[in-house]
This record gives C-alpha cells, structure tokens and sequence, in this order.
C-alpha cells in the first residue's frame, strides 16, 4: 500500500511539474499580434476544464484559473456568456459569473479533497496509518477551504437576487440563474455538506492517531 501511495504521489508530482512547464512557456513566450492573450474572466474560465478522471494536479490548474477568473476584470458586455442587452442585464450578470465560480471553486476543492479521503479506518491499516492521516489532513484542508467560497458564492447569490431583478432572466445562463434560485430555496447548502465531511474526516483522522502500530 506504501508503494502504491508513493507511486500515485510521484507520478502526480510529475503532471504538476509538467503543467507548470507549460504554463510557463505560456506566458514567457514571445508575443506575436496573433497570441491570445488571457486577460479577462471570461477568458479565464474557458481555460477550467472537467477531465472525466482528474488527478490531483487537474484539480490544482483548474483551482488556479478559476482563482484568476474571480480577480480578473469582466470583458466588454459583447464578449460575455451571455447575451446582454441592457445595464441592468450586465449587473446581474456579473452577480451569477462571481457566485457561479466560487461554486466551482467549491466543487474543485471537493474533487481534490475525495482524492485523500478515506472514510474509513479499518484496523488492517495500521502499518500505512501515517500515510492516510497525511492524506486525510490534505481533504481537511480542502474541505475547509470549500467553506470559504460558499460563504462567496452566497454573498453574490444575494446580490442577484434582489428584487431588481425578480422579473430579469438570463436564459443564456440559465444554469447559473438555477444555482442562484437552489442558493435562495435553500435545496443546495454547501454549508452542511462541508461540515459533515469535515466532521467525517476529523474522525478518522482521530481513529488512526489512536491506532497502535501492527503488522499484518
């Protein structure tokens, strides 16, 4: 079992490596008047990507750009997600686009943290205890984070949900205005989903501090 964490652990390290090379060739690379250059939050957020299997360092260049996204300046209303049409379409717009990247900013950190997680302690793993609890600390700390941005996204959910924009729909993103109403309703609370892993893990975390040392 140490091996396979040292094996999965080695060759992660070797992806973040990797993409970080890329990255740096990206943005030290000579600009021609073809380059894309990645300025604003739209561009941003079409760099996050959803692998259908995503290893640690998917999760950390997909936490990395939507962290850009969120400080990045909105582009001209003409290049939105969405077709914008008036001044009151636009504030609301940028509302969603904020609440909707703390969401994924969320769901990243879910995926990082499932990667360590473990939800039990089975007595048989004793000899690696010190693996799964470094592990274990590592889906705490995602966990934990994940609290912040849904105290964000619900900040900006309320901001869209004023009565301003009771009767303003963009169905151009009628993904983001669900979120905003689940948010409202109350029937997507990232809030208790968080806490009960975070619950969850510190348990276990204590279970396998108790553990006597064996061999089995």
């Amino acid at each position: 079992m140490t091996e396979k964490l040292r094996k999965l652990s080695a060759h992660a390290g070797k992806r973040a490596v990797a993409a970080l090379i890329v990255m740096a060739a990206a943005f030290f690379a000579p600009f021609t008047a073809d380059a894309y250059m990645v300025k604003y939050k739209e561009d941003y957020y079409k760099l996050f990507h959803v692998h259908y299997q995503q290893y640690p360092d998917d999760c950390i260049e997909n936490i990395y750009w939507l962290e850009k996204a969120t400080e990045a300046d909105f582009a001209n209303p003409l290049y939105a997600e969405a077709k914008i049409e008036t001044e009151t379409d636009w504030e609301k717009y940028k509302f969603l686009f904020q609440m909707h990247l703390n969401l994924k900013l969320i769901e990243q950190h879910q995926r990082l943290g499932r990667i360590y997680d473990k939800n039990v302690a089975h007595f048989y793993d004793a000899p690696w205890k010190d693996a799964y609890v470094d592990n274990l600390k590592k889906s705490l700390s995602c966990y934990q984070a994940g609290l912040y941005y849904w105290t964000e996204a619900k900040l900006w959910a309320e901001k869209a949900n004023v009565s301003k924009f009771r009767f303003l729909f963009l169905t151009d993103i009628q993904a983001w205005e669900d979120e905003r109403e689940r948010i409202a309703t109350g029937t997507l609370d990232y809030k208790k989903i968080l806490e009960r892993d975070i619950e969850r893990v510190k348990k276990v975390i204590a279970e396998f501090e108790a553990m006597p040392s064996k061999e089995y």
